[in-house]
């Protein structure tokens, strides 16, 4: 074996061979240096050693087989992972820039990268595999290649594969299994054809509007096959459970504002495709976050079926509304006083207007509608009263009807004029839920009808939930909670201002 001094001398030696090699032509002198005249600073040990281990472990990796590599990079990450605390930053993304140049090496285009046999879609197969092999030494408590502890116990049984679809499209994967059958994986799990990611895409796409066999087509144009129109149904399916849940949830005490509405939709009943009227209602809380509080189904549009909306919201915990914002139904104020018989009935303004405007030719409009609109904006009650006797003088001659049915539904018209002017507006229309109205029209106008109430409930909830993450903070809550505490006293809690 040669000695160190040996080793120096050959290391030295080609260093030198090296050195004459390349740059300077062969019988020339080389380029005058200002260490030209030093002698070779000799290497010490410590660095021939180093150098020579380095070029033995090249010579060694070179030399091996593929899988023999395999075997030193999964021994390598797994040193690096149990050492992970330790490592510099600059060296673990050194780590990272390596791994992502040798897999993108020779790689170009969006389908040799991104696509599904690309190798995005091959890191996503390898990260779910090791995450499952970890799930699986966490559950048995030794890492793989070793023994069980104690000897006789639970080990390590195989696999069995399964193809998995991802948002990179499907991979193929090996299930780990264990010897006592005991074994869970958590992403997963045992009959589990798709990651969770894909059953949120496909729940939004059906809040959305999308039918089921449009999905279809979406999902395998976007990943491949994989998604039938029944895996849709199915995934859609399980959203019916909490529409049901979040229909017969608890409610707060007390909501200072109620919003009261219905829009019709067709469902099938038996052989033929009726209308429908789905009863909403929007209840705002004493700090002033607006919140759908349940839907509900009947064939018709009716107040006596609101009384039974409002007996169920009682029952789920609402004690007390001050001001309930309706249109102009006829037995809707009597329905809700039956319930709550200290609630304030507001007719919503702008269905008064409307129905008020239905007798008015085109050329009287908006002459009808600048003298309506000066008994709404008055300053109070009694100001109010006095411009509806001027509106009955001018135009009763002509259109009678009109201030008859203002005076006759007077009460329920003038309660908003009790707010100052920056909170009428939250009081004095049910615009907040005609808006939830018009985008859940976008959304079932494309379906035509629905086969049951069930779809129609699980469609529409998606459509709440999702028209809900837009809606803002009350407009001028403070200010409006503040009025409420001076008409409604102490039907306010001293603990919501």
């Amino acid at each position: 074996m040669p000695s160190t001094q040996e080793k120096k001398t050959s290391f030295e030696r080609a260093c030198s061979d090296l050195s004459s090699a390349g740059g300077e032509p062969r019988g020339e002198p080389p380029a005058p240096s200002l260490r030209s005249a030093e002698a070779p600073r000799p290497l010490s040990e410590e660095v021939v050693e180093e150098a020579l281990g380095w070029a033995r472990l090249g010579g060694s990796v070179a030399g091996m087989t593929d899988e023999k590599r395999e075997e030193l990079i999964d021994a390598l990450l797994h040193q690096l992972g149990a050492g992970r605390e330790e490592l510099p930053e600059e060296l673990r993304e050194r780590l990272l820039d390596g791994m992502i140049d040798e897999l993108i090496a020779g790689k170009r285009g969006e389908r040799e990268i991104l696509g599904q046999e690309g190798v995005l879609g091959e890191i996503t197969r390898r990260m779910v595999q090791r995450a499952l092999e970890e799930e699986l030494t966490e559950h048995l408590g030794y890492p793989a290649g070793h023994a069980p502890p104690g000897g006789a116990g639970n080990s390590r049984n195989g696999g069995t594969p399964k193809t998995v679809l991802t948002d990179q499209g499907p991979v193929r994967i090996d299930t780990p299994r264990d010897r006592k059958s005991e074994f869970e994986p958590r992403l997963v799990g045992k009959g589990q054809r798709r990651l969770a990611g894909l059953d949120e895409k496909i729940i939004a796409l059906y809040g959305g509007g999308m039918s089921t066999r449009e999905i279809e087509t979406y999902i395998s144009d976007l990943y491949g096959p994989g998604v039938s129109r029944e895996t849709v149904s199915r995934v859609t399916a399980a959203v019916l459970e909490d529409a049901k849940a979040w229909q017969t949830r608890p409610l707060e005490q007390i909501y200072p504002i109620l919003y009261l509405d219905a829009l019709m939709i067709k469902i099938r009943d038996g052989q033929a495709v009726r209308n429908f009227a789905c009863y909403l209602a929007i209840g705002v809380n004493l700090d002033g976050e607006r919140d759908v509080l349940g839907m509900w189904f009947q064939k018709t549009e009716g107040a006596k079926f609101w009384l039974a909306v409002l007996t169920d919201l009682k029952t789920r915990g609402v004690a007390d509304v001050l001001v309930c914002c309706v249109d102009g139904l006829t037995g809707f104020p009597e329905a809700i006083e039956a319930v709550y018989p200290s609630a304030w009935v507001q007719t919503c303004i702008v269905h008064a207007i409307r129905a008020a405007l239905r007798f008015v030719p085109y050329k009287d409009k908006k002459k009808v509608a600048a003298d309506l609109r000066k008994i709404y904006t008055a300053v109070d009650r009694d100001h109010a009263e006095s411009e509806l006797e001027a509106f009955a003088e001018k135009w009763d001659p002509k259109y009678p009807m009109i201030s008859a049915s203002w005076i006759e539904n007077w009460e329920r018209i003038v309660p908003f004029l009790a707010f100052p002017p920056d909170v009428r507006r939250a009081v004095y229309t049910t615009n907040t839920i005609e808006a939830l109205n018009r985008q859940i029209r976008k959304i079932i106008n494309t379906r035509g009808s629905f086969p049951d109430e069930d779809s129609a409930r699980t469609l529409l909830y998606l459509a709440i939930t999702r028209a809900q993450q837009k809606w803002r903070h009350t407009y001028n809550w403070s200010t409006a909670l503040t009025a409420f505490r001076i008409h409604f006293g102490d039907r306010i809690p001293d603990n919501a201002i």
